[in-house]
């Protein structure tokens, strides 16, 4: 893919975790433990190429433990984040709390959040030495520490997208939830209590991209597209109440939905906007050349492994 920071420094590229491995079902076989960390690092790398600013930790990234994702953290040039994640030995923060951000001007805190009732079998080795903070205490007392400070808060969530939801509507100060775990796209996003919900499909299959339009510095947006709606129906509006012959009780009704429409639109004006676009990943997108060839080692290698040379006798 091509690095969209070189050409857009007005831009934060995120991700909400579940980045690193495939969905975990059971306890991985020993002889697949190095093709899938190698797997791993071959991510990270390709990430740090794209430019990643952060990413949020999913339980699938906790797959091969805590142990592995901190070397791995080590490699990333961008911040895992986690503000609930503490060691159990220590009951310390074992990743990155938050990040603060400056674009533009706008100071754009984030922070990280994963449910620990992802983790169903008391014996799932993924949080093999690790306690889980509650999110909802975590959501509160990170929006404290981080308001004062910026102008905008992020929460990269891998909570599910009902708990997303709950988020949203009990614990003000967030103004976007990039969500993660369910799965789904969200194309047209809610917005609840002010807070837009943000999410894109599994897989690394689509990519999602919301631009910002600032008018004023309260951090409230609506969506562009239903400005374009109240303006298309506005338009029809017109069109239908300058036809000759239309019943009288029609008329009256346009005329009551055209003053509704105006009315709504001039309430939007001086507002901010969202706009956001769900992008199919595909092979026929242009990639780029380094991580190009980083995959092709890569796959050189796995043949080699999986396909040795037999000797000679």
């Amino acid at each position: 893919m091509k690095d969209v920071r070189q050409s857009e420094r007005e831009i934060l590229v995120l991700d909400a975790g579940d980045l690193l491995f495939k969905k975990y079902l059971n306890p991985l076989p020993e002889n697949a433990l190095a093709g899938m960390a190698e797997k791993a690092h071959l991510i990270v790398e390709s990430f740090n190429v794209m430019g990643y600013d952060a990413m949020g930790i999913g339980d699938d990234d906790l797959t091969l433990g805590k142990d592995f994702l901190l070397e791995i953290s080590r490699k990333a040039h961008f911040p895992l984040l986690s503000s609930n994640i503490l060691d159990e030995a220590s009951g310390k923060n074992l990743f990155h709390t938050s990040l603060i951000k400056e674009i533009n001007g706008l100071r754009i805190g984030l922070f990280s959040l994963l449910s620990p009732d992802f983790f169903v079998d008391p014996s799932d080795p993924r949080k093999k030495g690790l306690n889980f903070r509650s999110p909802f205490e975590t959501a509160k007392a990170m929006v404290e520490e981080l308001k004062p400070k910026t102008d905008l808060i992020i929460l990269l969530s891998h909570l599910g997208y009902p708990n997303d939801i709950r988020v949203a509507q009990t614990i003000p100060g967030i103004h976007l939830i990039l969500g993660a775990h369910t799965g789904i796209n969200l194309p047209y996003p809610p917005v609840i209590k002010n807070v837009i919900l943000l999410q894109t499909a599994s897989r690394g299959m689509f990519g999602g991209r919301l631009n910002l339009l600032f008018y004023n510095k309260e951090p409230i947006f609506y969506n562009t597209a239903t400005r374009i709606s109240l303006e298309n129906n506005l338009h029809r509006y017109n069109e239908r109440l300058s036809s000759k012959g239309i019943p009288e009780v029609e008329r009256t009704q346009l005329r009551r939905a055209k003053e509704e429409a105006e009315r709504t639109l001039k309430q939007l004006q001086s507002k901010n906007q969202f706009m956001n676009q769900i992008t199919v990943l595909n092979e026929q997108m242009k990639s780029d050349p380094d991580i190009g060839k980083m995959i092709e080692a890569y796959k050189a290698k796995t043949q080699a492994t999986e396909n040795p040379v037999s000797p000679k006798s």
